[in-house]
This record gives C-alpha cells, structure tokens and sequence, in this order.
C-alpha cells in the first residue's frame, strides 16, 4: 500500500481524498471514497498524540475504534499513512502529506461552523444597502461607524439612487434592503419606519419672508416653489403642498439635488423646502447662502424608513439594523427629528 516518496503526487493525492470510490483493492464494491471528517479527525489526533491509545482518549472513544477508523481511512486512500510499531504511531511520507491536508480539511469546517453561526445573526457577511442622496449622505455616516465598531465582520455597500429606482432595483436584488423616504409602493417588501424629519423653507437672504420667525400656510399663497425631479417621493410631498396653500410650483427648473434647489433658492429663483438633516450638515447658521425657516412649526415632515423584501433570508439582521439606525437617530439627532416605531 505505500508508495515511494520520490513518487508522491500532492495534487493527485487531494483528488485522492475527494474523488467517489469505485472498486476496493479487494476487488469488491466499496464505501464512498471520500473520507468522513470524523476520520480525518481521528488521524489528526493521532498523528499529534503518535500513541493509539493516547489518541483514542483525546477524542473520546476505545482504542480498537480508534484503531478500526484509520484502517478504513487508509482503505478508502489505499494508502498506508501509519507505521505501527511497539513505541507507538509513526506517519509514513504518503501519512505526513494526508496529514497537511486533513488538517486544512477539518480547520475550515469548523471555520465554516464558527461564522454560521455568526451570519444567523445577520450582522456579518455583506449587505447590499440601497439609499436616497437626499438621506444617505446625511445620517449614513454616523450609522457605519456605530455597525463597524459593534459588528466589524459586517461589510455595507452603499449605493445612492432615487426612491423610484431603488425600489425597482430592490425588486430585482441589485440591493438586500433601501434606506428611503416613504410610503414604499410594494407589498412585495417589509417596510420599518424610522423617523419623522421636518422639511424647512429656504429663502434667499433678501427675501421678504426672510425676516419671519416661522413660516404658516398663508405666506406661501402666490409664491414660487421650487421641487425635485419626480424620480424623488419628495416631489409628489411638495406638488400637494403648492395645491393646498396656493403656491405656484416652478415645472421648468426641477433640481437633480438638494443642493441644485438650495443654490437656486438663493438666487431668489423660488422658494424650497430642504429635510433637516440636509440644513444641519450642508447650511451654515450665520452666513448661510440662504436663510432657512421653520414652517408650520416644524410640522411639516416626511417619513423615512427602510424596506426589504418578504422573501429575504435576513429579517433578522434587517431589523437589528432597524434598531441600530433608530438609536443613532436617539443619540445624534435629538430634537432635530422624531423616531418612530
């Protein structure tokens, strides 16, 4: 059963291990050819313990059966991998190159063990996280450094789009869960409400209105507005606002941004409506190109939430993630939005 070390195939001897049995060297129908780990096992401890004995002890069961799986290894193999002798157990060449990889075999099932159990907790792995620029820019950021540090084997790839893209592109997995304004028209997805942001009014600093302390449905009948494209849920949010106090909506200058209707804002172009979160990371208090204004008290908000699908594998890590995001909300943001739950 030995073969010469000059003669030692390693690659062939990997297929060796892998490879489905055909005929026994007895010449009868055998065993699948491919070893059990619990075998692999077996020869690991015997070659560390090099006693049978010893070995069988370690692993928790008699010498005979110790002795009876290594036999079968070498069978299945047909090759011989130990050296019995009265001083014990001593690998032969074919042994110490079996040895290498059934090491190798056994180290990455019990690494494969060891993260399953760590992906049942969703928060490990790669998640595929879909946002809105009006959002992720602004809240994302304090989101990632609170998931590295508490979950650190999690990867989040970010990618932004508008709402109506990425909720196609969630539908068709291009992403595992979106981060968006809402309402979410599917009743495909799992929808979780994070917060309430309020939505403030930019003026130009030379605008009449700029000297208000707040701003009520009255002041905006005849004034223009300006909005975003239709691709964003804020726009539908903003053309019922202009029916309802009798502003005129601006349709032939649609801002691509937020930042597009801040500095069009501020060349008195129209009046616009900017999230929170956007004035407080991207306005400057004092010498601002706009002067920002509550409206309605601060009443007037839009809802933001994330949204997954039904059939995803990861409703757990989802809705860990929800909390997380909700408690950075708490933290970071205080009394400048509203979590919901």
């Amino acid at each position: 059963m030995g073969l010469p070390p000059s003669l030692i195939d390693p690659i062939s001897l990997e297929i060796s291990i892998e490879k489905t049995y055909r005929n026994c060297s007895t010449g009868r129908r055998c065993m699948d050819r491919t070893p059990t780990l619990k075998q692999l096992r077996y020869f690991a401890a015997l070659a560390d313990a090099r006693h049978y004995r010893i070995a069988a002890e370690r692993v928790g069961i008699s010498q005979p059966s110790l002795s009876l799986q290594i036999s079968n290894l070498e069978e299945i193999l047909r090759l011989e991998l130990v050296e019995r002798g009265r001083s014990g157990a001593v690998l032969t060449p074919v042994g110490r190159e079996v040895l290498v990889r059934a090491r190798r075999i056994v180290e990455e099932v019990s690494a494969l063990v060891e993260i399953s159990d760590t992906l049942k907790t969703g928060m490990s792995g790669t998640i595929k996280l879909g946002s809105t620029p009006t959002l992720g820019p602004y809240i994302l950021p304090n989101v990632v450094r609170l998931l590295h540090a508490r979950f650190p084997a999690l990867k989040l790839f970010i990618r932004d789009g508008a709402p109506r893209d990425l909720l196609e592109d969630l539908q068709a997995g291009v992403h595992d869960i979106i981060l968006t304004q809402l309402p979410v028209q599917s009743g495909d997805v799992v929808v979780r409400r994070l917060f309430r942001e309020p939505l403030q009014l930019a003026v130009a600093r030379d605008h009449a209105l700029s000297t208000n302390d707040n701003v009520v449905d009255r002041d905006l009948a005849g004034e223009d507005i300006l909005n975003l494209s239709s691709a964003f849920t804020l726009h539908s949010q903003i053309v019922a606002l202009c029916r309802e106090v009798g502003a005129n909506l601006r349709q032939d200058y649609e801002g691509t941004s937020l930042d597009a209707l801040r500095q069009m804002a501020a060349m008195d172009m129209g009046l616009a409506f900017l999230p929170s979160l956007y004035v407080r990371s991207e306005v400057p208090i004092d010498d601002g190109d706009v002067h920002v204004l509550p409206f309605r008290q601060g009443s007037f908000t839009r809802s933001v939430g994330l949204a997954w699908r039904k059939t995803s594998g990861n409703q757990e890590g989802f809705e860990k993630l929800t909390e997380i995001i909700r408690s950075v909300v708490r933290s970071d943001f205080k009394g400048l939005v509203s979590v919901e739950t």
